[in-house]
């Protein structure tokens, strides 16, 4: 396609986007009808993406041509009416990956805008074939890149254009595939480290309401990769679930911790109750995780892929140490509130823990777990969790698959020695023990 530069020159910028464009499906549909194996497009053609729907200049000496926001929204339309009417998914998603997979230069950033505008736009005027594309493109993509992507969509759709909230809310029934990325994303986004990274109401009632009406939801992109494919170093995680345990077990505290004090008049800001839906999403986790067994065993996988991650956990572990110990600091909140909100929060990542190993969520043994828990305070039924009956997995020695970056972890290096708790009573190995004690 090289030799087409030299008539996209003297157009205007929209005209040359558009010839480029119309050029760039013939050339791909051509480079998979070849049969060439895999359909490569070659650098000059993402020179000419560059240089013409991009925008990037050719060179220092040359300034970058600009489009007036009205060509630009153009353009977005072009695109849109471009997969739409394509319809072999494998030339638009080769086309997809041409316009926007990073390349590493200063193309990027015009790249990243324009991705952001056109998947913005798709959800709005529901375009099925680009959420389908920006899926593949989020489960190949660099994380820090995907976030950003969640962020526009989330700026665009719950902060800036009031109302607009159902709108995003389709999504799910449109493009699962690209709804449960999306997940995937903004819990990767919103960790609840501080009061800008906890997530908006809005979304976080849209999502409980997704996984509500359907669980299987957030493993949709596990369900769909092939086994024998290895996802890239520093993806988003193959399900959003490390992410939404993380929100469950955190809210509490993190939610405490932002809430603003208490006015003279002795009344708090009316802020909404986000309790409710945090208990309602730790419920919907815990379910999914009890489908897990059938789904592992169906592809040969249960004992051998963790899709929880130690590393995650250890993380996790050591933000909560951190918020617990901040807890204790505040001193708009009575002590005694302090404590349950303390033992809520220790409490979820018991119950989150003992379901994820029990269905083969979390590999680990129980020394891994003491090991990463030592620094967070006593709790009965976490005590519990720790010192119960150890897992076994008849795949537990067979190597794991490539199938995920996070297949094995690395072993936990032990925190400091602590205080020992009291000791329980020992368990029956593979004795069941749901309740929590009352002592």
């Amino acid at each position: 396609m090289g030799d087409i530069r030299q008539s996209l020159l003297p157009r205007d910028v929209l005209s040359a986007a558009k010839e480029l464009l119309y050029h760039l499906d013939i050339y791909i549909c051509n480079l998979v009808q070849s049969g060439r194996q895999p359909p490569q497009v070659d650098s000059k053609t993402l020179e000419l993406v560059e240089e013409f729907i991009l925008h990037a200049p050719k060179d220092r000496n040359t300034p970058g041509r600009r489009m007036s926001a009205l060509q630009e929204l153009q353009l977005l339309e072009i695109m849109c009416s471009c997969f739409q009417e394509q319809s072999r998914d494998t030339v638009r998603q080769l086309m997809f990956s041409a316009l926007f997979s990073l390349q590493g230069n200063q193309a990027d950033e015009s790249r990243m805008g324009l991705l952001g505008k056109l998947v913005s736009m798709a959800i709005a005027v529901g375009r099925i074939p680009i959420l389908e594309c920006a899926a593949t493109w989020l489960q190949r993509t660099h994380r820090v890149y995907c976030v950003r992507l969640a962020q526009v969509l989330v700026d665009d759709y719950c902060s800036m254009v009031p109302g607009s909230v159902p709108t995003l809310q389709n999504i799910h029934s449109a493009s699962p595939r690209f709804c449960c990325q999306f997940i995937t994303a903004v819990t990767t986004l919103y960790d609840l480290t501080t009061e800008e990274l906890t997530p908006p109401l809005e979304l976080l009632q849209m999502i409980v309401s997704w996984i509500q009406d359907d669980p299987r939801l957030v493993l949709i992109t596990f369900l769909n990769t092939p086994l024998s494919g290895s996802q890239p170093i520093s993806s988003l995680d193959v399900t959003p679930l490390g992410g939404l345990m993380r929100w469950c077990v955190k809210a509490p505290l993190a939610y405490r911790r932002d809430k603003k004090p208490a006015l003279t008049n002795g009344s708090a800001e009316n802020e909404p109750e986000t309790g409710p839906l945090f208990s309602a999403l730790h419920l919907s986790v815990l379910q999914v995780f009890m489908l897990l067994p059938n789904i592992l065993n169906e592809k040969g996988l249960f004992g051998r892929l963790a899709l929880l991650q130690m590393e995650s956990l250890a993380t996790l572990t050591s933000d909560l140490s951190r918020l617990l110990d901040q807890a204790d600091k505040h001193t708009h909140t009575s002590s005694t509130d302090t404590h349950a909100l303390s033992q809520l929060t220790l409490d979820r990542l018991a119950q989150a823990l003992q379901v994820a190993m029990a269905n083969g969520a979390l590999l680990c043994s129980r020394e891994d777990l003491r090991a990463i828990c030592s620094r967070l305070p006593h709790n009965n039924l976490l005590q519990l969790v720790l010192s119960g009956p150890v897992m076994y997995y008849n795949n537990i020695h067979t190597p794991p698959l490539a199938f995920s970056p996070h297949a094995a972890h690395s072993p936990i290096a032990s925190h400091p020695t602590h205080p020992t708790h009291p000791t329980h009573p020992a368990f029956m190995t593979g004795m069941p023990f749901p309740f929590r004690p009352s002592h």
